[in-house]
């Protein structure tokens, strides 16, 4: 979990002010990182949402494993979602 700077109340000095920048440059960076790691764990569970509507269009946003029934075309449709594909795909 994310630790958050304290925050000093005063900064007195030239090298007070630059060592209070590389910690929150520190701390900022710790950050990207753990809301990264996070993002990836969410990413690598598979959705349970399943939909019925009547065209995929009214989805506004998809998550990877999500299923749908689309009424207009009479299909069940899968959302596939890799680096180079992120579309709703004809389910067999």
């Amino acid at each position: 979990m994310a630790r958050y700077p304290e925050l000093p109340k005063f900064i007195n000095t030239e090298a007070e002010a630059k060592e209070f920048y590389e910690y929150i440059q520190q701390w900022g960076a710790a950050l990207i990182n753990e809301l990264e790691t996070r993002d990836t764990q969410v990413n690598a569970n598979p959705s349970s949402n399943i939909y019925a509507v009547v065209t995929i269009t009214e989805i506004g946003s998809p998550q990877r494993g999500d299923i749908a029934y689309a009424a207009s075309a009479g299909k069940f449709k899968g959302y596939v979602s890799t680096t180079a594909t992120q579309a709703w795909e004809n389910l067999n």
